[in-house]
């Protein structure tokens, strides 16, 4: 047994009491990056009466984020911490009797980072604490369940301690194998790579050499909260995920891939016991294809209940425990939509109705039986409740906002959940589950809201080349005043099937504080619209997507309070791409800024560690479809660029590798283009959304002056004073 400290009155810290506006706000500057609390993942008690939420702050000094778990009243109140502040902690659930709080900690000889403490005891005593590994979910009071790799089966670990070839099955070794062998390990301390997938963003260098394409064996456990051992559900031969415990706790539903047909459950693991070669038709085939399996919470063997591909959200058990419902698609390109399956086995059926434009993800029974989902709406979001009976969706929360972890009180009266709006970082908000009384619960956020002028955009829609709307905004620059003309930066978001939207988005309150308007869009190829409009860029990278960028220039640049001879160009990874290959097309933009950019997308395919998306959205690899891949690539038509570009790369960016910044900052420079290209250490492609604090905000001040020298003041605008 591990205890936590006493929940004194210094722990659970009392909330700081919203700031009064005495005086004039300003603009943003960078050093406020560093004040700003991100909340995520609510959950709400059982009795609908608190939420458990993430609180994540920066540590300035120590250049890192910091993660707590706060509780807070839906009554109004005082949030409280709930967690030590000399630990991370994260991602809280509560069990199905309100007891205990389930949450993610890292803490000192922890075996799991799965903790559990109750919530039954009087505060201010010692709340004691269980362990669990990693992956467990524990949803029901009385046991978690989980799956881990099963190690027991794997081959002799002594002879794997001296020799990391013998770890390999038979089916492992040559030709799938490595057949060369350093002639002294210990003077060799380079890389061997026998393995297609050798590296990952996210991950790094991947030790090997193994065939990544694997699936490892994996066994089910149970465990109860009185304190008895684990003890084990199945041994399968595949891996597994997802495992969730029905309502009346006596069946384990999880998902499994027996077949390898999918991507979502292939893991780089060392002690992986089976390895299959390359196979073009399987690795092609649509994204979480996998199956749904029961077992029962006594053990035996798991029952395999549906055949499925793309399920994509974790499976809900019904009320009744009778019936699993699930988000899936039938194609890669078909929208997603919510099935049902009967628990002792069937084909599972469609409840969405296909009318329905916008795509579920999140998704929860309520008591009665309806199902409640979210959903992007456009650059919004929605929550929906849905009667399996009627297929119709009703939306019951909206708004010009971004919401996300919608979470309901048992009896399916209350919903809480996080949101934020252009202006507005995120705060926790609980509303009836008709959407009605809503309320905003805390105000983390309050005192930089008071200080700070954070800016605004206006939305505004335009039909593009074919007929095809789009969405867009244009945020006002902080201190604009009627009779001036402004500069404006357009900003390209990455993908291409992601979106801008209704958000508190950090990169654009930088420009808009530097007097800048910022123009952002969501162009064929976004989601967020349906699968059509998501999926209308394939093969066509370029083409119509770059038209829908432009004619929203030419909107912004009519405005009489827009310097059309001013405007510069933004992007990161597709938005990189994008901003690279805008500039080989017209020079009407005077600055860029190009990030986590692709020149040359042949080189991109050997580099990157995500070839899958290449094969897919241009049919086929290089040697299949040259010229689409060098058609598309902006260093085929570099010796048009004349536009003044800024290049900001990661050194451990493996999604989009240093080689394509290095080759179009070589040509630019033969050119006599003006460039600068900037690699940060220690990061990788996701820099700008979770890298080191001081290299983030660093980017930052960069893109900040770059637009501010050539686009402010005849090349001499000084960046506002911080």
């Amino acid at each position: 047994m591990r205890y936590l400290a006493p929940l004194a009155a210094a722990l659970m810290a009392a909330w700081p009491a919203a700031a009064q506006q005495t005086t004039p706000q300003r603009a943003f500057q960078l050093a406020d990056w560093y004040r700003l609390t991100t909340l995520s993942a609510p959950a709400m008690s059982p009795d609908g009466d608190r939420v458990a939420v993430t609180v994540t702050t920066v540590r300035e000094a120590e250049n890192k984020r910091h993660s707590e778990i706060w509780v807070v009243p839906t009554a109004g109140g005082e949030p409280q911490r709930f967690t030590s502040p000399s630990t991370e902690s994260s991602a809280p659930r509560w069990s199905a009797d309100g007891k205990y709080l389930f949450f993610t900690s890292s803490r000192p000889g922890g075996k799991g980072n799965r903790w559990a403490i109750r919530m039954d005891q009087p505060s201010g005593e010692a709340a004691q604490l269980e362990r669990y590994p990693s992956g467990s979910t524990p949803r029901d009071h009385r046991f978690a369940v989980w799956a881990d790799a099963d190690t027991a089966a794997a081959s002799d670990s002594a002879k794997a301690k001296d020799d990391p070839f013998a770890r390999m099955p038979p089916m492992a070794r040559p030709p799938y194998g490595a057949i060369t062998r350093p002639a002294n390990p210990a003077r060799f301390d380079g890389k061997q790579v026998v393995d297609m997938r050798y590296k990952s963003n996210d991950r790094g260098y991947v030790p090997g050499p193994r065939e990544a394409r694997v699936f490892h064996p994996s066994q089910l456990w149970i465990q109860a909260f009185d304190g008895s051992a684990k003890r084990q559900l199945a041994r399968t031969a595949y891996s597994v995920r997802g495992a969730e415990v029905s309502p009346d706790g006596k069946w384990v539903a999880f998902l499994a891939d027996p077949e390898l047909r999918s991507d979502s459950l292939v893991e780089h693991e060392r002690d992986s016991l089976a390895f299959l070669p390359y196979d073009a038709k399987r690795d092609e085939a649509p994204r979480n294809d996998v199956d749904i399996f029961v077992v029962s919470t006594d053990g035996g063997a798991p029952r395999r209940i549906a055949r499925w591909m793309g399920v994509e959200s974790d499976l809900a058990w019904s009320p009744d425990s009778r019936r699993l419902a699930f988000v899936g698609r039938t194609t890669r390109t078909a929208s997603a939509r919510v099935y049902l399956v009967d628990a002792s086995g069937g084909t599972p059926e469609q409840l969405l109705a296909s009318s329905f434009r916008y795509e579920p993800n999140q998704l929860e029974w309520l008591p009665d039986g309806r199902l409640v989902f979210s959903a992007d709406v456009g650059g919004s979001s929605g929550l929906f409740r849905l009667d399996p009976a009627t297929s119709k969706p009703m939306q019951l929360l909206g708004g010009r906002r971004k919401m996300s972890g919608f979470t309901f009180d048992a009896g399916g009266k209350r919903v809480a959940f996080v949101a934020t709006s252009m202006a507005r970082p995120t705060e926790l908000y609980v509303a009836d589950a008709d959407g009605r009384n809503e309320r905003r619960l805390t105000g983390f956020n309050d005192k930089l809201v008071s200080e700070v002028a954070f800016s605004d955009a206006e939305r505004f829609t335009y039909p593009s080349v074919g007929g095809m709307e789009i969405e867009g905004w244009l945020m006002k620059p902080y201190g604009w005043r009627p009779g001036r003309k402004y500069p404006v930066v357009l900003y390209i978001h990455g993908g291409p099937h992601s979106q801008y939207g209704e958000g508190w988005f950090d990169e654009f309150q930088n420009l808009a504080a530097q007097g800048m308007y910022v123009l952002f869009t969501n162009p064929r190829g976004s989601s967020g619209y349906g699968a059509d409009f998501t999926y209308a860029t394939r093969g066509r990278w370029g083409a119509e997507d770059y038209e829908d960028l432009m004619k929203a220039t030419d909107i912004a640049a009519k405005r009489a309070d827009i310097d059309s001879t001013r405007m510069g160009v933004t992007g990161g990874s597709y938005g990189g791409f994008m901003t690279a290959w805008i500039t080989t097309k017209t020079n009407r933009f005077k600055a860029a800024e190009t990030d986590r950019m692709i020149s040359e997308w042949t080189y991109w395919y050997g580099a990157s560690d995500a070839q899958g998306l290449t094969e897919f959205e241009f049919y086929g690899k290089p040697w299949d479809n040259f010229a689409m891949y060098d058609s598309l690539s902006p260093i085929r038509h570099v010796a048009k660029v004349r536009t003044p570009t800024l290049m900001v790369q990661s050194e451990d960016d493996f999604r989009t590798p240093m080689g394509n910044a290095e080759l179009w900052f070589m040509a630019l420079k033969k050119q006599n283009v003006p460039v600068e290209l900037v690699r940060y250490p220690r990061s990788t492609h996701e820099l700008s959304r979770s890298g080191e604090p001081w290299l983030l905000v660093d980017r930052l001040g960069r893109i900040r002056q770059w637009f501010a020298y050539w686009l402010q003041d005849g090349a001499k605008g000084a960046v506002r004073a911080e």
